[in-house]
Order: structure tokens, then sequence, then C-alpha cells
């Protein structure tokens, strides 16, 4: 599976782990790590000082490496960068922002940068900003998602075709299957995020997890479009959501119906009634918790034997 995404991280396999919310701490970004990918920790859902422990922690229980992701709408997004430079991170994802505003400063200091996109328009400035590679997110993917609800399956390719560096696809893969799609669209990688999401290393709640496994098909569904699109899952403070914008609510009423740290209380709390529980469509699909390992055993193997019967 060697290629330009595998080259330019310095991994076995081009497979990432999403920047999730909770989720995503130095267990499960150094057990990704560890099984031949790129973990990231997620840093939108930590204070600056939390992101530095985590770092340090990933360093000590991995060798291999492993990136950051930095929401670049984040309030203490200076912050944060400062850590990232001070730890000598070597790889960064920025997200939810302008890539031009930190790309040459993190490129400045020799780290990696990777910029989020849900459009080919967006992909191509973040090109012209000078990032190194674009992750195409489709609209199936969980937590915040891009306005255009643009599908993986239609966005890949034309962002393959927009773009010369290489392209990560994201939104709807979980699966051996999945990633040798995205392959075939143009993507030279792959980003998962749900099925990472309810492994083991997760930091989410066992009751999370427990929850997003027992999902019917269409359980989750974007909300907020007009404050910025989230998927998650149908519960009662979606339901809440849901009525006061079908009730023409406006951005203040809605902010505040939605208040401090519904995310937190959802994912990593585990409160399934008025907590966000950010998840992707593709949870249907995930059917038990599994380690970090297994998840790439069964991956993998799956990927192998269909490129090997196709030959």
């Amino acid at each position: 599976m060697e290629n330009r995404i595998t080259r330019l991280f310095g991994i076995k396999y081009p497979i990432i782990s999403g920047g999730m919310v909770w989720c995503s701490g130095w267990e499960l970004a150094s057990a990704v790590s560890e099984s031949g990918g790129l973990g990231l920790i997620g840093a939108g859902s930590m204070a600056p000082e939390i992101l530095r422990q985590h770092i340090i922690k990933c360093k000590n229980a991995t060798s291999k490496p492993f990136g950051v992701n930095l929401p670049l709408i984040y309030s203490r997004i200076e912050e944060m960068i400062k850590i990232v430079i001070e730890e000598k991170v070597k790889i960064v994802f920025t997200s939810a922002g302008n890539p031009s505003t930190w790309t040459k400063i993190l490129k400045d200091n020799g780290i990696i940068v990777v910029h989020v996109t849900a459009s080919s328009k967006f992909a191509l400035k973040a090109e012209a900003a000078g990032v190194d590679a674009i992750v195409a997110e489709g609209f199936e993917a969980g937590g915040h998602n891009g306005k255009e609800e643009t599908t993986t399956m239609v966005l890949i390719p034309t962002v393959a075709k927009a773009v010369s560096i290489p392209v990560i696809a994201a939104g709807g893969l979980s699966s051996g299957r999945s990633v040798a799609a995205a392959m075939i669209l143009g993507a030279d990688g792959a980003q998962i995020g749900t099925r990472f999401a309810l492994a083991t290393e997760s930091s989410a709640s066992d009751e999370f997890k427990k929850r997003i496994l027992s999902l019917p098909e269409g359980g989750t569904m974007l909300t907020l479009k007009a404050m910025g699109a989230v998927r998650m899952v149908k519960n009662d403070i979606f339901n809440i959501i849901d009525n006061a914008e079908k009730n023409s609510a406006t951005n203040d009423q809605l902010k505040e119906i939605i208040g401090l740290g519904r995310a937190k209380k959802g994912i990593f709390e585990g409160d399934l009634n008025e907590g966000f529980l950010e998840v992707g469509q593709v949870a249907t699909q995930v059917t038990e918790i599994e380690s970090v390992d297994q998840i790439f055993k069964n991956i993998i193997e799956e990927y192998n034997s269909l490129i090997i019967s196709k030959l």
C-alpha cells in the first residue's frame, strides 16, 4: 500500500484516524500509529496544556509518526500552534478555518500540514496556501460538516482532479472495501473516524459506544445548518434543536438552547439524551467494539483480498 501518503508521513498504511473531539486522545493516536497508520490527537476538545500532556504521552507510547488536528477557529489557536512547535510535532491537520493564516508558520518550523475541506474550491485555496495534502471530507462524516452536503463518492474524484497534491478521503469510510473504493476514486489515503471512535482505545464513554452500536439506518442527521452543519444522533436535544429550526429560531436562540459542553456531555460523559452524539452515517456498519490492532487487521485483510481478486 505504499504511495504518496505513506511516503509523506513515513507510515506503513495510508490510513489516518480522525481528530475527533473527546475520542482522539493519546491512547487512540498512539495505537493507530503503532498499527502502521497515522494517529491524530484531536485538539478541539483540549485546553492548551492538556494538549501538551497528550503530545508528551503519545511520544512516550510510540516512536512512530503521529499528528495533531487543530481546528483553526479555536479561541486559543495561537497557544495551540506554539505548543505543537515547542513539542516538535511533525504533522498537523488543520480544519474549520483559513489555512493561509498558519500554514507558512507551521511549515517554516518543519511541520507537514494537511487541511480538511469539503469542496474542490477550498481544496484549491488550501493548495495555494502551501499545504502538503488535502483531506476531502464528504457529508457522511460525523460532527462538523461542509455546507455543500457533497457525498464522499462525488467529492473525492472532483478534488483529486482539481489539485496536484495528495488527497485523503474522509466520510463514510470504515472497511477495507471502502478504503479500496476511495483509492479507485482518486484518493491517496483514507481517514477513518467513526470506527476508531468506537475502538477500545477511544476516550469516548462506554455509554456512547454502546448507543452508537445500536443505531438504525438513518439514525444520524445534519442539523444546525445555519450555524455550521453538524451530524449527530437523533436524540432529545437533536429533536429540540430540530423543532426550533423548523420554527425559524434565530442563531442567538439556537445558541441559548445549545449552551456549552454538549459534545463533552454526550461523547465523553455518556449523557445520551442531553448531549451531542456526533458520529458518522457509517456507524450502522460497525457492529462491535474492537481494539485498534484488530481494526487494522480486518481492514488490511479485506483490502488485500479485494485487490488480489481483481488482478
